[in-house]
This record gives structure tokens, sequence and C-alpha cells, in this order.
């Protein structure tokens, strides 16, 4: 399949799905989509619960129910128990798209009016629906709920504006609203009896009496657009919250029948969803930005106050570069935002603050996205002077300075850098250098100076005496060595000029004769790769100012490329969907992936272990595990393609098998991409010549060991004493004696019969059953301890001295013949080397006689002998060497 294999996708957390919520004991849970996928946050800290499997299609209803979560796909229904799916209903010939959680069942409405009753109670005896009811021709549902106390009942909301009201057990129409000549996007049921609130595509809200067709309040929205989703206060506030397709959320008062107050620019985009939390002055926002919100009405005036929020990239990602040694992701957007994403942990994921947003677009009535810097084109990044001062620099779209951050505190710097300031010109590109003391900016006017990160003052500019500027045309990238010795610049007429750092003055230059697209320098091996616009990758070195490798291969614009840590490989992406991989030093393509939806930014982990990619209209960070790596394989041949382009599916946000819980760290793979189970990412081969060891506390094994010394330790100094009173929940009878005298209990009598037989079953069971673990030899490791190890290895000890014919029939003789045995595999694959040393000694002392007067069992042991020398010798050689090269560097003086 390639080298790299698809991981997971990150950075999403809710798409244009109504989300589910649930209580489950004091917890409450929202269930959303993610695409193919659903994802469970716990609303107390919206912390990601669990992740449910990949579906084959794009989810277009949820509902849930305890351990139940139902996604309706395309024309299914597939129902999970946690994250493991339990059924698959199949009945509807349209696509659903409303699932309706009524008592013990689900109701589905698809596009063709078909409404069907699924039983969930024995969902595996009950795969088909229990009841179908066929809606009017002329009547296409848009939202369906249920009245509370209406038995039996449910309301269902047409796009030609009209109300029906359904019995479903009698299969029959009661009774037809008129509406209000506008389709009903939304309807939800009140605290009060008999009233709805329904909400139109006009932007009008009708608060309806449903039992007299009366209407008791209506609502207009003042901004245009349809009202998508309505919610009633349960916590004694008559309030009604309406979220619009403009991604403003109203709150309406019921008594005063007015507006109470606007949550203005609360999403970014159309509300998907509202709901209020039973009893509690909270309201929870979900909205198609890809973000999830809480807010919580406590103010003195009534307005709500954001309380939490999980969000990713409203728009997609434009450039990506990995951080903090692979652990973060820099990633900068569409929608103006800076984001660091955590490959670990999701709930670490944050947006980096441009200052107080929020209260200066509400100070100067203004939009929050047009107080937020631009989009960002290119930024740079050292992680060398994090706590010391800024330590990333931005440019922005149309900008003409770049601004710093510092992750450390995940907020923008105080200065802002302003190259040119007698002829400003957007800047186009930035590089910090290797010290991460200075900041290197190119204009679009050719122009190129240098700032001190930590004053934000200029240091000089980069001049081309002749000219006046460092380039006549577009500064395409900068790029500074690892010493502060060279710095190189790109013109988009083609010209590399390679700059002395400190003294600004041109050392060498040469065309490319074609117009460069981008650069990147590697400061390990002195190599600059250009993209340019005739689709060719070129390599030059700088100190030898020629051209040292030339890749040809796409066949669309290079999107982005980059460097290994080690300068080995080269990366590049293309819009035609293309991700190549190119060996530097063989100068050949080694590996080459199609996606279907081309590659617009990519960064390599300095591990090399991860690679992360965005790709056009996705709005998440998609990442590939390096195969070659998590294999343990030596050679990445064996998971090259060479110059075959091997087709392969995106990353998705789970497992097609499996789920991931609490933010997994552990990968999840897409199997149904990998073709060879033979090569997927497990930990199966170990490295020739080295043992593995157990990963176990050290105390553990070495109990083993010091089993005496620890019982002589453990060994009480006095006897036990009498307690003079009982426990008052102990029932006693006094005695002659004075003594104290515990009436017997059913219970104790069970206790202590299950004791005995249990030690009987113990006594006479063959094998042992340590021997039934000899299958596993992590069970061993996990559920015996080092007394419970010593016990069953003594259980098997011949105690009798009887006739060495006789002893061949003994059980006990063959659980030690198998135990030998056990050891010799063990040993000679090299497996938990110190834990099964620790056993063997073990062993040995108890049955060592045992093995002395029989000779089949000293057969055996002087072949696990052979063994263990061999293995130790080629180990202690090892060792040898390594002693021997430790204490030449350390008596060297350098």
């Amino acid at each position: 399949m390639g080298i790299f294999e698809p991981y997971r996708a990150i950075g999403y957390i809710t798409s244009g799905v109504p989300f589910s919520v649930q209580r489950l004991g004091t917890e409450t849970f929202v269930t959303v989509t993610v695409g193919k996928a659903f994802q469970i946050y716990n609303c107390s800290n919206l912390k990601l619960m669990l992740i449910g499997p990949q579906l084959p299609k794009k989810i277009r209803a949820l509902a849930s129910y305890r351990d139940f979560t139902f996604a309706a796909y395309g024309t299914d229904i597939a129902v999970f128990k946690r994250a493991h799916q339990v059924a698959n209903w199949s009945g509807h010939s349209a696509k659903v798209n409303f699932l309706l959680l009524f008592g013990d069942h689900i109701l589905s409405v698809d596009a063709d009016g078909n409404v069907f009753i699924w039983s969930f109670k024995g969902i595996e005896d009950n795969p088909a629906p229990i009841e179908h009811i066929k809606l009017d021709a002329n009547f296409t549902p848009t939202c369906i709920m249920h009245p509370d106390t209406y038995l039996n009942k449910v309301l269902i909301g047409s796009q030609e504006g009209s109300l029906q009201l359904w019995n479903i057990s009698a299969k029959k129409k009661l009774y037809e609203f008129k509406g209000w000549n506008s389709s009903i996007c939304s309807c939800v049921s009140s605290p009060a009896l008999d009233v709805t609130a329904v909400g139109c595509s006009d932007g009008t809200i009708h608060v309806h009496n449903i039992r007299y067709d009366k209407e008791v309040v209506t609502f207009k929205h003042s901004a245009r657009g349809t009202v998508t989703a309505l919610s009633f206060s349960t916590d004694g506030q008559p309030l009604l919250a309406s979220g619009g397709s403009s991604g403003v959320i109203s709150i309406w008062n019921l008594e005063k029948k007015r507006l109470q107050s606007v949550i203005r620019e609360a999403h970014e985009s159309s509300i998907i969803s509202l709901h209020f939390f039973a009893n509690e002055p909270v309201l929870m926002s979900s909205s198609a930005d890809n973000s999830i919100k809480m807010w919580i009405f406590d103010t003195s005036d009534g307005d709500p106050r954001l309380l939490r929020f999980r969000s990713g990239h409203s728009a997609p990602p434009l450039c990506i570069r990995f951080y903090a040694n692979g652990r973060h992701i820099l990633s900068a957007g569409q929608d103006r935002a800076f984001r660091l994403f955590s490959v670990i942990q999701d709930q670490q994921s944050r947006e980096l603050s441009q200052g107080h947003i929020s209260k200066r677009a509400k100070k100067l009535r203004m939009k929050e996205e047009e107080l937020k810097l631009k989009p960002v084109i290119a930024f740079d990044c050292a992680e060398i002077r994090e706590r010391d001062w800024c330590n990333v620099v931005t440019c922005h779209m149309d900008t003409e300075q770049a601004y710093v951050w510092r992750l450390q505190n995940f907020v923008i710097g105080e200065h802002i850098l302003r190259p040119c300031p007698e002829n400003p010109t957007p800047v186009k590109a930035c590089a910090i250098s290797a010290c991460g003391n200075f900041a290197v900016l190119g204009t679009a006017g050719g122009w190129i100076e240098r700032f001190n990160l930590q004053s934000g003052i200029s240091r000089g500019s980069y001049v081309d005496t002749p000219k006046g500027s460092a380039h006549d045309g577009e500064v395409v990238g900068v790029a500074c060595d690892s010493t502060n010795t060279l710095m190189i610049s790109a013109g988009y007429h083609g010209d590399i000029k390679v700059w002395d750092f400190k003294g600004c003055y041109v050392k060498s230059s040469w065309e490319i004769g074609c117009t460069v697209v981008k650069i990147v320098y590697n400061r390990l091996n002195g190599l600059l790769a250009t993209v340019t616009d005739d689709l060719v990758i070129r390599l030059y070195d700088v100190v030898a100012l020629r051209m040292v490798r030339k890749f040809e291969g796409h066949t669309d614009r290079i999107t982005d490329l980059c460097f290994s840590e080690d300068g080995k490989w080269l990366l590049s992406s293309s819009m035609d969907g293309s991700l190549r991989i190119w060996d530097v030093v063989l100068a050949r393509q080694i590996d080459a992936i199609h996606v279907d939806v081309s590659i617009t930014a990519l960064s390599l982990s300095p591990n090399m272990d991860v690679l992360a990619t965005t790709h056009v209209d996705q709005k998440g960070v998609y990442l590939w595990v390096n195969r070659s790596i998590f294999s343990g394989a030596s050679n990445v041949d064996s998971f090259a393609s060479g110059k075959e382009v091997v087709n392969v599916r995106l990353p998705s946000i789970s497992s097609m098998n499996g789920s991931q819980t609490e933010d997994s760290d552990e990968p999840v793979t897409d199997n149904s991409v990998s073709k060879d189970a033979s090569v997927s990412p497990t930990f199966i081969k170990q490295i020739p010549e080295l043992v593995t060891l157990s990963l176990l506390p050290k105390s553990q094994w070495q109990g083993l060991i010091n089993l005496d010394i620890i019982k002589v330790r453990n060994k009480p100094i006095e006897p036990p004493k009498k307690p003079e009173k009982a426990p008052f929940f102990l029932p006693s009878v006094p005695s002659l004696s004075g003594e104290i005298l515990f009436t017997p209990s059913e219970a104790n009598g069970d206790v202590k019969g299950n004791g005995v037989e249990m030690n009987d079953r113990k006594l006479d069971m063959a094998p042992s059953p340590f021997l039934q673990l000899l299958q596993s030899s992590t069970e061993i490791k996990n559920c015996l301890s080092p007394s419970a190890l010593d016990m069953e290895l003594r259980m098997l000890q011949i105690i009798d001295d009887e006739n060495l014919e006789d002893l061949d029939g003994k059980p006990e003789m063959i659980s030690i013949e198998l135990l030998l045995d056990y050891f010799v595999c063990e040993i000679s694959y090299k497996n938990n080397f110190e834990f099964i040393q620790a056993v063997i000694r073990l062993f040995l002392k108890i049955h060592g006689e045992t093995i002395r007067r029989h000779p089949k069992l000293q057969g055996k042991a002087k072949k696990l002998l052979e063994i263990q020398s061999d293995v130790w010798q080629k180990i202690d050689t090892m060792f040898q060497r390594t002693r021997c090269l430790v204490t030449f560097l350390s008596n060297s003086q350098f």
C-alpha cells in the first residue's frame, strides 16, 4: 500500500446534523456526527468520551437511548451499543432524514414520506420494522416531534407549510394544521401542555396551542433567514431560544412576549441544534462551523455568556507544521484562526488568542470575524526560545506587517513587524533563525528585512545595491542555515540569492530560468528544494552553487513539499491528488500514493513516524503513520511502491472495526485500505540478536528471586493477640470461661465450605492451573503474583521417595516436563527474558533434585542449558563491546 498508512483525522468536532442529548445517572452526554462516524462528549467538560466506528456513508440523522446510538446513513439505520454495532435496519427505499426516540421504539422518516417504526427491545430478534405509515403524496416531511402527554402521537412538519398530527399506533392522521404559508423547518414541545413552537423558513416563530389550534404568540427574527433550531427552558424561566441560518441565537421572553437578548455571532454558520438542559440555566448549541458551545444564563441582565466550547477550523486549513517534537500541530485556516492541535489528546487542542476579540466586537458593534487577522499564508516557528519570548511569526493575506506569537501562553505577541515602512507591501515569506533570535521577512515588493524577536526592532535589510531591493519581484521564500552564516532567498522570477546573514550582502546567486513557486531549505544537509511552474522539483547545494537533484512526476500544480528530519527524504504533494516521496540520496522516487481529495499542505514529524496533511474543502487535519517504523522492519523498500502510484483512502475519524474512547492515544487505521495483513503496523517482529523484556515492574520479577528473604522479613515478631471486644456487627454469645464465642452464620458456613471445595479442587487438579497459562506468557505475568507463582510451582513437587518407573505416570512429572519444554521455547524466542530467568531460578530451586534423579528430565535440562548459554553468550558479547566503547570514550580527551 505504501510507506504511509491512514491513521486518523483530527480537528473535527461536529457536522451539520442535529445532536442527541441523553442523561446517564448524574452525567449528561451529547452525541454528534462527524461525517461517517459519531462522537460522544461529556457535557460537564465537553471531553471526548467515545468515537464510533466508520459507516459506509455519511450520517444523516441521530438518536440515542442509554447505551444505544441510532445512526441513519443512506437508506439504512445502524444500531450501536456503545461503540459496537449490534444491528442494521434496512427497509427504506429513500434516504432517511429524521429519527425520533419514541418510548421503546424508533421512528424513522425518509424523503419519500415513509415512516417506519422499529423496536429496539430484542434488537437481534427484530431486524424488520413493526409498523409502516405512508404520508400524503403532497406532504414532504421536514421535522418530527412528540408532544408531551400525547399518547402514541407525533407531530410532523412539512415543506409545504402544513402540520399533521398522527396516531402511530392506529396509523391514522388525526388532524392537519393549515400552517402559515411558509415551510416549517423546526418544531419543539414546550413545558406547558398542548403548546409547541414552530420555526418557519421566513424567520417567524409561532408558539401554537395544538389542542385548540390557536396561536399563543408570534416572534419574528430581525435577521433574514430560516429558523433552524428551537428549545424551551425548563429551569423555571419562561425562555425560548431560537437559532437561525445566520448563526445568531435569539432569546425570547414568553411572559413579556418580547425579545430578551441576542447572541450575535454565536456561530460562524447556520445553527443546527439548540438544547436547554433539564432544570439548568444552560443552553447548548451546535453549528455547521464545526463547533459546540454551551451558554449559561447567570448574569444580572439576563444575557447569556459563553461557558465552555469545543471547536475546530470552520474553513479548510492552509498551512500546517509539527511542533513540540511531533506532539502538536500548528494549523492556520481560511477562517482566520490560528490553532494548535494535539496529536495525543484531543482535549488539549485550542485556538491561539488574538486578544479580546469578543469584547471589542461587542463594543464596536462589529462581527468578530472582521476584527480577526486575515488568513495566514505562511508561518515559521522555533522551539528553542519558547520560554523566553515569541517564537512564531506569521504572514497574512494582503497584510503589510507580520505578527509574532508566544506559544507558551497561546497568545499573540506584543510586537508587530513592519518591513520597509517607507514603501509598505504585503509580507509574503518569513523564516526564523536556528537560534530563535531573529525573524526574516520577504515582501511582495522584493524587500527583505531582519527583525529581533525579543524587541521587535529591525536589525538590517538585505539589499542588492544596483537594484535597491533584494529582488525585482515578489519574494517567494526565505530560509536561514543552522549557524546564522547564510540566508537564502528566492524571487518570483526565478532568481536565487545566498546572502551573508550578518553582513546583509549577496555572496552568490543564480537563475533557475522559470517562475519559482516555493522553496524549502534543510539545515542538516544544506540542500535547497525549489518548486517551479514547470512542475519540476530541483535541489541545489547552496555552498557548491550547483543543482544536485531533479525530480519530475507531478502532472498538476505542486502545492507543498517538506524534507524529513534527517534530510534523506523529500515529500511533495500536488493538485493531481498524488503524494510522492523522493529519496534524496538515491535520486529516485521510492513511493507514491493517490487520494481522491488533493493535498494542500503537508508536514512530517521530527521522528518521521507521523505525516500530517490537509486537503481541499476539508476542515480537519489528516494523520498518516509510517509503516516502516511501526512494523519494526529494517527495509523501507518492503513497503514502498516505487514508481507505481497506489490509490489510498483518506484517514477516517475512527476505525472500520473498532473505536476510540476517552481521547485514546492508540492508532486507529482503516483496515479496508490494507490488503496485505502481513505488513500491518504491529510489533510482531523482533530485532535480530536482541532479547525482549517483559516490561514488568522490577519488584515483581525480583520478588521471585528473593522470595525466601521476603518471607523471613515479613514474618510476624509477636503472635496475634485476642481481641478484647468483638466488633459491634458480629453476633456473639457469652461463655462460662469469659471468652467471646461467635454464632455461626449460614453465609460463613458457605464461605468455609467453598474454601474446602476450592482446596480439594486444587489438590486433585491435573494439570496445574499454572500450566493452563503456558499458552500465553503474558497471562502468567498479569495473573500470577510472585507468591502465587511460588505456590503453583511447589504444588508440582514430588515428595514421596518412589521408584523412577513409578514417576513416569504421575501428573506432577508430566507437568514438570511441560514446564521444561516451555522454558526452552521462551528462551529460544528471547521473549520476556528477565521474567523467564527469574522463573527458571525458582523452578530449579524447587524441582532440582527431581530433575537430577530422572534421566528424561536430565535430557530436557541439558537442552535448556545449551540454549541458555548460546543466547546469553551473544548478549554478553554485545555488553562487552558496549562497555569497551563507553570506557574508551570516557577516558578520551577531546
